[in-house]
């Protein structure tokens, strides 16, 4: 490696680590806000708190990588060009493919790396921050309750509506259905507000309830009695509940819990549930088809025409049932026929919201294991785009190239946010959906390279001008031409 290729490498190398450095911090703090109601105000230690922005950061690694690299390589070919360095380099016999191809060599190596990063680091961070958020749910039951949704609190399930308070222990429009061992729903508590009023180091949970209702189902012994439904029913102005959460003291903020997260896996465990649920979707598809086709009348129509029933081998019960001459018959197959269409009808929607399920899954498992390779590729193409445009605007620091590089960012990231969302509803191919946006920066990452080695603008308004002019001009002559023609050989 020559002076110049160091001098390059290590300036260019120098403002990556910056920029993506700053850009991490940045979607780091950005996120800390998302998460801020779940982490603030719960007596949480710093520790705790970094431990959980650690975890949650290598997966903001395919977001801003890519992010850095353009914004870098803008911003330093852009000072390059500025600076006249780039024309003393043409003056010595350098072209500007020389830095583009060390670069490009280093940029390979970095998907490389980040193909690494994406099975390894990534996976391992989903898998910690996932654990440490379920253990502090456990360990801090104002965490466990989330806002709109069923909580598993003990023996109890509780929905909140709302959360207020200094600690979020003021809940507003409570529901809670104790849990059964028969999955029957007898408990069922309903109060307009009410309060948490616990410490960490309970063994209890106390949920006091304001304003509301207490519905329970009896299970008498005797079956008589049991026909009656017997059931109760109380108001109440107050309603203290203590519920066991003793197993909360005994969590290790530490612990690894095992979770079955598409995410968490890396590439040889992703082909292997690809592989697992395309058979397992083969395989109901099949037996739904087959199921459906034996008891559905339709398949027992199919089975009589194949053996080519006739009048003859027909019962005559059954012949009464089609005969359209008669009344009743008729009218009780035609309400038969009906009944068995709206079951089918029934039958075959659920059974596609089931089949959407699946596909939904399965093609969220392919996204995942595309992604990991796209992101090398995006690398090395973003650089590419970032590099030449930098040469061929000649605009270096933060003003112009920070704009342009936020621009084509954003432009690439919501192609691919957009496909990935159509590719999990089935609406693309969930291999494309992970490709297309990488593909689509491809052919303009060739093309400006392209231009800016040969010292080329972007867009050449001269060469555009000369051949839509011959356009403009030969087109009518041709038109002309071809009537004159056509009228002479006529009028000869």
């Amino acid at each position: 490696m020559t002076i110049l290729d160091r001098y390059i490498t290590f300036t260019y190398l120098k403002r990556l680590i910056s920029v993506f450095a700053i850009c991490m911090v940045i979607f780091v703090i950005q996120t800390f806000w998302l998460y801020i109601d779940e982490l603030a105000g719960k007596g949480l230690d710093f520790t705790t708190i970094f431990r959980f922005l650690l975890y949650f950061s290598p997966r903001l690694v395919p977001l801003v990588l890519p992010l850095s690299v353009i914004l870098s390589s803008l911003m330093t070919f852009g000072t390059f060009a500025e600076n006249y360095e780039f024309v003393a380099m043409k003056s010595s016999g350098v072209s500007l493919k020389r830095p583009l191809t060390v670069l490009l060599l280093i940029h390979i190596v970095l998907g490389l790396g980040a193909l690494l990063f994406a099975n390894h680091v990534i996976p391992s961070g989903e898998t910690k921050s996932y654990s440490l958020r379920r253990n502090l749910a456990k360990m801090k039951p104002a965490l466990a309750i989330r806002e709109g949704i069923f909580n598993e609190v003990g023996i109890y399930n509780i929905k909140v509506e709302r959360k207020h308070g200094e600690n979020e222990q003021l809940l507003e429009d409570i529901i809670i259905h104790q849990y059964h061992p028969e999955g029957k729903n007898n408990l069922v508590i309903k109060a307009t507000h009410g309060e948490l009023n616990s410490k960490t180091t309970d063994d209890y949970l106390q949920l006091i309830l304001y304003d509301g209702n207490r519905y329970e189902d009896l299970e008498p012994s005797d079956f008589a009695v049991q026909r009656r439904f017997p059931h109760s029913r109380v108001n109440f102005d107050k309603y203290i509940m203590n519920i066991d959460i003793s197993y909360i003291n005994n969590v290790d903020l530490y612990e690894d819990e095992s979770t079955s997260n598409y995410r968490t896996y890396q590439i040889n465990l992703l082909k292997y549930h690809i592989d697992s649920l395309k058979t397992d979707i083969t395989q109901r598809m099949n037996n739904h088809m087959t199921n459906f086709t034996n008891t559905a009348t339709i398949g027992k129509i199919q089975e009589q025409t194949d053996n080519r029933a006739t009048s003859d081998t027909i019962p005559s019960n059954v012949l009464n049932f089609i005969d359209p001459f008669n009344s009743y018959y008729y009218g009780e197959s035609v309400k038969r026929a009906q009944d068995e269409v709206r079951s089918n009808l029934s039958n075959l929607q659920l059974r596609r919201s089931e089949f959407k399920i699946l596909f939904r899954w399965l093609n969220s498992h392919i996204i995942t294991l595309h992604d990991k390779y796209a992101l090398s590729f995006s690398v090395i193409f973003l650089f590419l785009i970032g590099g030449s445009l930098g040469a061929i605007i000649r605009k270096g620091g933060i003003g112009l190239p920070f704009v342009l590089s936020i621009f084509l960012f954003l432009t690439y990231h919501y192609i691919g946010m957009f496909t990935k969302n159509a590719a999990e509803d089935g609406s693309i191919n969930p291999v494309l959906g992970s490709w297309i946006s990488t593909i689509i920066v491809a052919p303009f990452a060739y093309l400006l390279s392209n231009r800016a080695s040969s010292d080329k603008e972007v867009f050449d308004i001269t060469y555009f001008y000369i051949r839509l002019r011959v356009v403009i001009v030969f087109i009518p002559n041709w038109i002309y031409g071809s009537i004159k023609k056509l009228f002479h050989g006529k009028v000869r």
